[in-house]
């Protein structure tokens, strides 16, 4: 068999850089669940942390099953702009708007005709739930059930929109990454570079969103902050997921005469063994990443505080000794990570392809969980450790999510290799989904700790809260982090059977005629 070149599948750097613009879309969000949420809720929106986590985790446990609904759907919609894309130009919109609403407190009368309007219904639901779901989610939505209040109906509401509407745009999006090249180098690469995106926004969210409120909040109050930073974030999140739609091209088809059906392609998903073996490495490297970034703000405003910082003169407004509050120390820890992360992922490429995807997820997974650890020994007052630590495992843990989701585009080519079947939504849909289960129990399990060591909102903290912040940042999460490693160990999927896998489909592709556009 002559297998052809692989180097003619190039995207142009214009289209590598649109399609990262979803993933900067997406990230002004997802960054903001994933460090400013539970704090926003129990804070600023002013539920108790016991009721935040429960919420969130029973939301995303929920949503999440939507998630391989959304991959289906968006594998049998056939419109001129391909399967996937359409819906960055159908969602957009509705999603900003949703987001507002989230980050909206609503006054008085608002809460009280919530609670009368649909008190008596929410709690039955949630009784409902509590008797027929998993023992876990059972807990949540009993919690819950005591809880309920106007607010507290308010912050379902919305907040389970905006996720629906998440899953809606983004699964489609990351879908994308699978359809856009058949090249697995260049896939390689357009997830480098979607990840700039998603560390771009995840730079603008750190730096800029604790200030931003705090300006916004101005002559009025904290929440009118929080909403108004969402307007000016929507629009963003429109004008970006436009540019994606406009200036890239759908080119990975399915083979034309594919049969498939519901049952069959789960039926496929669920003996696609690297795909398996990616899931439960992605859902035990999300409660990783869950589990320290539920609690970052908590952990500076009650376990670091503020802090007197000396640094070189010469340096614009923040030069000279100066103290520096909560709001400003996590925003530097959290920007300066992600500009840590967003150079890991440039330098991901010639990692990779020195090393292979599984051997560097794991060469680089090593010294992001050390990093972690670190935290466990560090003190209030450590603030160049704490920042410094923070950088090096930002570098070494900010491309993990590139690799996984490059492994994840070759666990789709392998589904097609070996069954002549391709569902390329269905399988990154219900690696989304593991993502937010991991979110939901790494969210319902920080607040549900926090809350058990006598963790209460803006008042001083016990020393056990203390202590279980300082867990959470540190050896809570490592521990997870070293699961992760086991798990991909098993992962079957080597470099030079990828490339004998995409080699023999273009060679079947252009058999039949079903050759990239």
């Amino acid at each position: 068999m002559t297998i052809p070149p692989l180097d003619n599948d190039k995207l142009s750097v214009r289209e590598k850089f649109s399609y990262s613009f979803g993933d900067l879309a997406s990230c002004l969000f997802w960054q903001t669940f994933m460090l400013y949420l539970t704090f926003y809720y129990t804070d600023v929106f002013g539920i108790s942390a016991l009721a935040a986590g429960a919420m969130l985790g029973l939301s995303r446990s929920l949503d999440a099953f939507f998630d391989p609904i959304m991959g289906m759907l968006g594998d049998r919609t056939k419109t001129r702009w391909g399967k996937y894309r359409p819906y960055l130009l159908w969602i957009c919109v509705p999603f900003a708007v949703a987001g507002v609403m989230t980050f909206t407190t609503p006054g008085t009368t608002i809460t009280a005709n919530l609670e009368g309007a649909f008190g008596g219904l929410m709690r039955s639901v949630l009784g409902l739930l509590a008797t027929i779901l998993p023992h876990g989610m059972a807990t949540m939505a009993e919690t819950l059930k005591h809880e309920v209040t106007g607010k507290l109906i308010w912050a379902i509401l919305t907040y389970n929109a905006l996720m629906i509407l998440y899953t809606a745009i983004n699964i489609p999006y990351t879908a994308m990454l699978g359809v856009l090249t058949p090249n697995p180098k260049e896939r390689t690469a357009l997830s480098s570079i979607k990840f700039l995106g998603a560390f771009s926004g995840g730079i603008i969210i750190s730096f800029c969103l604790l200030p931003g409120v705090k300006r916004l909040s101005a002559g009025s109050t904290a929440e009118h902050g929080w909403q108004m930073a969402f307007v000016v974030i929507g629009v963003a999140v429109v004008v970006l997921f436009l540019t994606t739609f406009l200036n890239t091209r759908e080119r990975v088809q399915p083979p034309p005469k594919q049969d498939t059906s519901v049952g069959r392609d789960l039926a496929d998903l669920f003996t696609n063994v690297p795909w398996l073996v990616l899931l439960a490495t992605t859902l035990t490297f999300i409660l990783y990443v869950a589990a320290r970034g539920s609690v970052t703000v908590h952990y500076f405003k009650y376990y670091v505080g503020t802090q007197t910082i000396t640094l070189p003169s010469w340096l614009p407004k923040i030069g000279g000794t100066q103290q520096w509050q909560f709001e400003e120390l996590v925003s530097w820890f959290n920007g300066t990570g992600q500009i840590a992360s967003l150079i890991g992922v440039i330098l991901l490429p010639f990692v990779a392809n020195r090393l292979g995807k599984k051997l560097a997820f794991i060469s680089i997974f090593v010294v992001a969980i050390a990093s972690t650890a670190a935290f466990y020994v560090l003190k209030p007052d450590q603030i160049g450790l704490i920042i410094g630590i923070n950088l090096l495992g930002s570098l070494t843990g900010g491309p993990l999510s590139a690799l996984l989701w490059a492994m994840y585009a070759d666990t789709a080519d392998y589904a097609e290799w070996k069954r002549g079947r391709r569902a390329t939504g269905l399988i990154f849909s219900a690696s989304i989904f593991s993502q937010k289960q991991g979110w939901a129990i790494g969210a319902a399990v920080s607040l549900g700790l926090m809350s058990s060591v006598g963790f209460q909102a803006n008042v001083a903290q016990t020393p056990e809260s203390l202590h279980g912040l300082v867990s959470l940042m540190s050896v809570i999460p490592a521990g997870l982090g070293i699961v992760s490693i086991i798990l991909v160990l098993l992962y079957p999927l080597s470099e030079v059977k990828v490339t004998q896998i995409s080699a023999e489909l273009k060679l079947r592709r252009a058999a039949e005629g079903n050759v990239p556009a």
